[in-house]
């Protein structure tokens, strides 16, 4: 059975990397997770995946 309401992601050291992080956003992944001194690099990622993209992670 599917489960559309599932929100996937990825943890790890790979979260806080900006092509990681677009190729999570492209995918349609939901969150990732990262240490905390590469948060602010992976919100702004974030934010560039989501601009370059054209679409917003809800």
């Amino acid at each position: 059975a599917t489960r559309p309401d599932i929100k996937l992601g990825i943890c790890g050291e790979h979260g806080g990397d900006p092509a990681t992080i677009e190729f999570c956003h492209k995918i349609g992944l939901k969150y990732v997770s990262c240490s905390p001194f590469r948060v602010p690099i992976a919100r702004l990622a974030a934010a560039q995946a989501a601009i370059k993209n054209g679409s917003t992670m809800e």
